[in-house]
């Protein structure tokens, strides 16, 4: 309780401290007190006089003068300060807030302590006080800052209680403040400890230096926050803003890129195959894992199969529709290495299992996507007849999934089914739209390569309606390919040819007209036709069957112009005897046959002085070139298309050839020309090749088994293979 009603006398204490003491306090204008417990005399000195408004006559030494100078609301506080100094003899300490008679107002800091009597109890309260109100006012205008600023702010002490919290951190924190303050901010944030909060916050503690970072705090805050603080000796400033939208915006601009570079991606891989096969595998690779965990690929297709790719042994497949067109499940693939072969086998059994009402079945009839909500596993199961593929979906266990129709051009060339398991949530709308725009790209794809594919066969089968198989005269085996090009509808001028003159010898021939279009293969076919009726029914050689060949090019008055190789391969009694035959040979300026001798020696077969081609000099003398050869040996002719490349000499592709013609030593001639195409041939080919090989096998015992049966005109009575 304040005693009211003693009487105090007005002095200046002297026992506070010495006259230096006295000036150091009046020089930082503090004030000093001392209160007699036992008289109730308060004595104040002459700055505390006039620090509460009093002078000599107004003061009357009591409690009083100092009650009636306290603030309402202080009051209480301060007197239980003294109270516990004077009972405990202790410290005294508070700051309060005073009137003064002309109605202003001060905040002071009072600070002492009561000292004990004889008796042990306390006699008297000494101290100083000091006018704090410049402070209070700066901290003051610092709370209202902070109360109004936009950002989030609180104050931690160093043992980590909230000490100051301002409007808006309580309302991004979503917690009253009266809720926080004084309370520890790992008691009131379990989520906190071990996350990046507690790992910067203490970083900034035990450094001194400031952190900024960005961080997320579960539920129920379920927010982005991006975070300041400043430490201090006091404890640690935080201010904070919420950035949850700012987040979701820049996540969904990143998703909205990654699926616009998604698309592009899926554009880009698949124009760059027409092999619908191939495409149909990079499609389901693309899915995974950018859309779905696993997906299966579906391709429409007519009912023999020319619609779409090769058919895997054992895959099912259903009549789409009345027009015969058949729906099968063509590729997939799955995240999971270990989960593929599921996922394959799957794909190859579902369709003979699917029900009418199956998601596939409405997705290809209704044209739009046909999204399976989660669960899905029990939906995709009640879709499917009992047996294997509901076994395997139980397996597989996805859950959720969307069926999309493959459309361009106005008709529909298959399904994108794609699946995901339970560790992912379901499409969302911005995905399922990324999933319909890659879906019409890749229709449009799969489109073209069945376009591509039609056209190439109606090329290819104009050209090779053009090539005759070869003879295979006895103990000669005879092999010929031809490879297109990879444009669809560029047939192109290359051909080759084998046949018997009457005589009983074998011609071949390989020859390439200048250009890549119908026009160059009508007049391939002009060309072929001419050559093989003037060297069959004049007999000839091959250089005279040049030589005629260019006349009656220009008696035809064609504009044909071609390279070619003419080669007569005969043999006399005696070198039939000996185990030999020889070839005789004349080029109209193509590429040098290449010749793989008996015991594996790989040479170009050059024949002098190169010869003009065919259409350019027609009066010209055409030489020959010969070379006896042991059996056993191999001759490869073949136009340039297999050698020529634009980085690189004709020279150096021809080395090449010759390179790898000695690596396939003691392959069947079958072998030779299919490695050679194989190994020799880019992805996609600029020009046309045709190949023409021969192999003399011994005659001393039957006709290899692997070079077929022999074939020759009734006409040709002599032994094949020989010539007078």
């Amino acid at each position: 309780m304040v005693e009211d009603g003693a009487h105090l006398s007005v002095r200046v204490p002297r026992d506070v401290g010495a006259l230096s003491t006295q000036v150091a306090l009046q020089a930082a204008r503090i004030g000093t007190f001392e209160w007699d417990l036992r008289t109730g005399a308060l004595h104040w000195d002459r700055r505390l006089l006039e620090m509460f408004g009093y002078d000599d006559e107004s003061f009357d030494n009591t409690i009083d003068s100092f009650n009636r100078r306290l603030h309402p609301d202080d009051l209480p506080r301060v007197t239980a300060a003294l109270q516990h100094a004077r009972d405990t003899c202790g410290e005294y300490s508070a700051e309060f807030r005073i009137h003064l008679p002309d109605g202003m107002s001060r905040w002071v800091a009072a600070r002492g302590h009561a000292i004990a009597g004889p008796d042990g109890t306390a006699s008297r309260i000494i101290g100083a006080a000091y006018d704090t109100t410049a402070t209070q006012d700066g901290e003051a205008r610092v709370e209202r800052v902070l109360e109004v600023m936009p950002s989030a702010f609180f104050f931690l002490d160093r043992s980590w209680r909230f000490t100051y919290v301002n409007a808006e951190a309580e309302r991004v924190l979503s917690n009253r403040r009266e809720n926080l303050l004084g309370g520890g901010i790992w008691d009131l944030f379990p989520a906190a400890p071990g996350s990046d909060f507690e790992r910067y916050y203490r970083h900034a503690m035990d450094t001194g230096e400031p952190v900024r970072f960005e961080a997320y705090y579960p539920a129920p805050l379920d927010r982005w926050y991006e975070v300041r603080a400043w430490p201090s000796p006091d404890g640690l400033s935080v201010y904070f803003l919420e950035i949850t939208a700012r987040k979701e915006a820049v996540d969904q601009l990143a998703r909205a890129a990654a699926q616009a570079q998604l698309a592009a991606r899926v554009s880009a891989e698949l124009i760059e195959t027409l092999d619908v096969e191939r495409l149909v595998s990079r499609l389901a690779q693309l899915m995974v894992p950018a859309l779905a965990d696993w997906c299966v690929v579906s391709l429409v297709e007519d009912d023999d199969g020319t619609a779409g790719s090769r058919r895997a042994p054992g895959t099912a497949s259903w009549r789409a529709d009345d027009s015969g067109r058949r729906v099968r499940d063509a590729g997939s693939w799955h995240v999971d290495a270990d989960l593929r072969p599921l996922v394959d086998r799957y794909a190859q059994v579902r369709l003979s299992h699917l029900k009418d009402r199956s998601y596939l079945r409405r997705a290809l009839a209704a044209r739009h996507a046909v999204v399976i909500d989660a669960p899905a596993t029990p939906s995709v199961q009640a879709v499917l007849h009992p047996g294997e593929a509901r076994d395997l979906i139980a397996r597989l266990a996805p859950a959720s999934a969307v069926a999309l129709p493959l459309r361009a051009r106005g008709r529909t060339v298959g399904a994108l089914s794609l699946f995901r398991g339970a560790g992912r949530e379901p499409m969302t709308a911005e995905e399922l739209v990324t999933a319909e725009d890659i879906a019409g790209r890749a229709a449009l794809a799969l489109d073209n390569a069945h376009l591509y594919r039609d056209q190439r066969h109606v090329a290819e089968s104009f050209q090779r309606s053009l090539l005759t198989p070869p003879v295979q005269p006895d103990h000669v085996q005879i092999a010929v390919r031809y490879h297109p090009a990879a444009h669809a509808t560029q047939v192109g001028g290359d051909w080759y040819d084998a046949f018997m003159q009457p005589d009983g010898g074998t011609v071949v021939v390989i020859g390439d007209v200048v250009g890549h279009d119908l026009a160059a293969a009508v007049t391939m076919s002009h060309l072929r036709s001419a050559l093989r009726s003037i060297a069959v029914t004049t007999g000839a050689g091959p250089a005279e069957v040049l030589e005629r060949v260019d006349r009656a090019l220009r008696t035809l008055q064609s504009d044909a112009v071609a390279t070619a190789v003419v080669a007569r391969i005969e043999q006399s009694p005696q070198e039939e005897a000996s185990g030999r035959t020889h070839v005789r040979w004349s080029s109209a300026g193509h590429p040098p046959p290449m010749l793989v001798a008996a015991d594996g020696t790989v040479t170009s077969l050059t024949a002098g002085r190169p010869n003009p081609l065919l259409g350019v000099v027609p009066d010209a003398d055409r030489t020959e070139a010969e070379v006896v050869l042991e059996r056993g040996a191999t001759v490869v002719f073949y136009t340039d298309g297999l050698v020529e490349r634009r980085d690189e000499s004709l020279r150096d592709g021809i080395e090449r050839l010759r390179t790898t013609l000695d690596e396939l030593g003691g392959l069947s001639l079958d072998d030779v020309c299919d490695e050679l195409l194989a190994r020799l041939l880019p992805e996609r080919p600029s020009d046309d090749v045709a190949l023409v090989a021969i192999r003399l096998h011994p005659q001393d015992r039957p006709r290899p088994v692997e070079a077929g049966p022999g074939q020759v005109p009734e006409v040709v009575d002599r032994d094949p293979g020989r010539a007078a």
